[in-house]
């Protein structure tokens, strides 16, 4: 009979990366609602998170999520309606749009950080730093064998 503490040990991983996400997403979700930014759109938290944290270009971060090119316009449609966004023409090109984060959308940043830092912090007083960075390079290796990379950055 497994321990107590061994209640994942029959989950399948999917499941497991599913349910992690959640805890996640919760924290980032009430979090935003407690700072009045509970109209943050389903992905939106990635994309704003992803811009503050990384300033990639707005291509790489949308094709982060997997989604549809009309999905993701959709998305940034209303992170600029909402006033999270700003897109700009591109001063080099004209041709070109640029989006950066509003304000409102650097204080969602904010917000978004001090969420995931609280979910990893009481993560790391669960189980230990150590364990955590054995998730963290497992979950790399993960991603990288679905994308065929061999080992950035190691």
């Amino acid at each position: 009979m497994p321990e107590e503490h061994d209640w994942f040990a029959g989950m399948a991983f999917p499941a497991l990366l599913r349910a992690a996400r959640q805890t996640y997403g919760s924290a980032v979700r009430a979090a935003l609602a407690d700072a009045g930014c509970d109209d943050m759109p389903r992905d939106g938290s990635y994309v704003i998170a992803a811009i503050s944290r990384t300033g990639a270009p707005l291509s790489r971060v949308i094709s982060g999520l997997g989604v549809s090119k009309q999905a993701a316009g959709q998305l940034v449609d209303t992170l600029v309606t909402r006033g999270y966004l700003d897109r700009d023409t591109d001063p080099d090109d004209r041709r070109r749009l640029t989006i950066s984060l509003t304000e409102r959308g650097q204080a969602a940043a904010a917000v978004i950080r001090a969420a995931v830092g609280q979910v990893d912090a009481d993560l790391i007083r669960r189980v230990g730093p150590e364990r955590v960075a054995h998730a963290r390079a497992a979950l790399a290796a993960l991603i990288e064998a679905g994308h065929g990379i061999e080992g950035q950055g190691r």
